[in-house]
């Protein structure tokens, strides 16, 4: 490999499902995380695959200890969201991500160090754990010679999707804009569909975090024949609403496949979706929750709707998406 190398990566926040677009469609947001990564000449780091192909990391990503194993063969650095709770070593999700990468091409460094700045609120449904994902995966793609020769976007894709489980939010974080993500039997592929320019998504961020697991625990095995077909409905207009004609988004975006089924988990999101749908805002909760995403014109002030638990943030769509810098 090259004399200490460096790759630094840029990922957009993502949110997920849009309302009826459960587990397909996502849009990236102008909000990123920038993280930095060195090989290093660290202790040997022996073993198989930290994250075999198909493994889903995210589960315990966080962490509330600091330190270093392996003789210290990583250190990562965290300022902004996390810094002080979230692993500094191999148990880092940027980290195993990398090395999960490393070993898809046959190539681990001795060691890393790592500097993250986080600004992307963690379990908030705003795609925190994609972010790192993409973040390690492009770093390790980026720090290895023969990456761009084993790893070209579509593979960084599937990889991405099946480290994190499911593809609706790594397919904006890669890709900006728009994305219909599906998984087929060879791993995860998207479509990027440019949004239209009017458009302005807001989130209403709160205090307390959600886990993405507990929020699918609340699912039901099955839904009403008529409530699918009609969130089958709305997700088709989304795609219409949401490039072309904004002033469908209302109807587009309701839901009926699992947004109810979650509000005993979280009431203070679901009242407020309800809240901000009786006064005509197109609103929906962002992935599993706990924030909400509207979609507005540009410049719409919604501060008033939001309510003591939540801050609104007026964001950019990111029109690109994740890069190595």
């Amino acid at each position: 490999m090259p004399t200490a190398p460096t790759a630094r990566v840029r990922v957009p926040a993502t949110s997920a499902n849009l309302g009826p677009g459960f587990d397909s469609l996502g849009l990236a947001l102008g909000l990123y995380d920038e993280v930095e990564a060195t090989i290093t000449d660290g202790p040997t780091v022996t073993g198989g695959p930290m994250a075999p192909s198909g493994a889903t990391i995210t589960d315990g990503a966080r962490g509330t200890e600091a330190g270093a194993v392996n003789g210290g063969a990583v250190r990562v650095a965290v300022s902004g969201e996390g810094a002080g709770t979230l692993p500094a070593d191999e148990r880092h999700l940027v980290v195993r991500a990398m090395y999960a990468t490393f070993d898809a091409i046959g190539e681990r460094p001795a060691g890393l160090a790592l500097s993250c700045v986080n600004r992307i609120p963690h379990a908030r449904g705003l795609g925190s754990s994609s972010a790192a994902i993409v973040a390690g995966v492009l770093l390790a793609r980026a720090l290895s010679t023969g990456g761009d020769r084993y790893l070209d976007d579509a593979a960084v894709l599937r990889l991405a999707a099946s480290l994190e489980g499911h593809p609706d939010n790594v397919a904006p974080c890669l890709l900006g804009g728009f994305t219909i993500a599906w998984t087929d039997p060879d791993g995860a592929h998207a479509v990027r569909l440019e949004p239209a320019e009017t458009i302005q998504p807001v989130v209403f961020v709160p205090a307390g975090r959600g886990l993405t697991a507990e929020a699918r625990a609340v699912l039901p095995e099955r839904v009403p024949h008529t409530d699918a077909a009609t969130t089958a409905g709305r997700a088709a207009l989304l795609v219409h609403a949401l490039t072309a004609a904004p002033d469908l988004l209302y109807p587009a975006t309701e839901d009926r496949l699992h947004q109810d089924y979650r509000a005993s988990a979280m009431p203070a999101t679901a009242a407020l979706v309800k809240h901000l749908r009786a006064a005509g805002v197109p609103a929906v909760v962002s992935g599993a929750g706990p924030s909400v995403l509207a979609l507005v014109p540009a410049g719409q002030d919604l501060s008033g709707l939001a309510g003591p638990e939540f801050a609104p943030h007026a964001l950019e769509i990111a029109r690109k998406g994740a890069y190595v810098m």
